[in-house]
């Protein structure tokens, strides 16, 4: 077959009822970029049923999840280092393991 599909959660990512993401934004290379278009996305949307962090940081670790073995390692990281700026973002304690 020709046609390509997309998977149910690229479309979930892709239209969200909750967030309208930026185009491109699990694809920067930045952490800080990443959570500032998270945070701009959900404080943006009048649709999600949560707080905006908690919208921004439940996109965030739907798309890591998903993902899964298809993330190299640094991008892992990056989309990792985006959570712990998501927090600083919205004021929130940063999570240490270990």
């Amino acid at each position: 077959m020709a046609t390509t599909k997309k998977k149910w959660s690229q479309d979930v990512t892709e239209g969200s009822d909750a967030l309208d993401l930026e185009e491109g934004v699990f694809k920067q290379r930045s952490a800080k970029k990443i959570a500032a278009s998270l945070k701009r996305s959900a404080e943006a949307s009048d649709r999600r049923k949560s707080s905006p962090y908690r919208s921004a940081m439940s996109m965030l670790t739907f798309y890591i999840n998903r993902a899964g073995d298809q993330l190299s390692k640094s991008h892992r990281e990056t989309l990792e280092k985006a959570k712990d700026e998501l927090r600083k973002d919205f004021g929130k304690t940063p999570r240490h393991d270990g």
